[in-house]
């Protein structure tokens, strides 16, 4: 950018221009060279399951008792062990009401540990990066 400016030196004017700098700032995109290649992989590998499982059996026997017993007599479920014992009792008509316990049940649980194994694939990533650097060149 220039101005004039006029300058009197006697009766005579010299002109004389004053410039100025500009600058005009922008940007624009380069290709350095400089990259990075990220590469990946998945692989499967063998997994092997080994576990107990437990799974519980119940066996049920039926145990004929046949005995009369007065009503308030009834007995209750009881356990003996391991074992559960459920009387059954019915009605029986007499000149009175008794119970007779006809028979009971005795349930058993018996735990059974039964070995398990399987093989399953798993899988796996596996990650390289390549740089493309010049710097790195030297």
């Amino acid at each position: 950018m220039a101005n004039n400016a006029e300058l009197p030196i006697g009766d005579a004017a010299v002109t004389m221009s004053v410039l100025q700098e500009e600058i005009s700032i922008g940007t624009r995109t380069v290709d350095t060279g400089r990259g990075v290649r990220i590469s990946k992989t998945v692989s499967e590998l063998p997994f092997e399951v080994n576990e107990i499982l437990h799974h519980d059996e119940i066996s049920v026997r039926h145990v004929p008792i046949d005995r009369i017993v007065a009503i308030g007599d009834a007995p209750a479920s009881r356990y003996e062990g391991d074992t559960l014992i459920i009387p059954i009792v019915e009605e029986v008509l007499v000149v009175e009401r008794r119970l007779r316990i006809k028979e009971e049940l005795h349930v058993t649980t018996t735990r059974r540990d039964e070995h398990y194994a399987e093989t399953v694939m798993l899988k796996s990533e596996q990650v390289h990066v390549e740089r493309f650097d010049k710097a790195s060149d030297n």
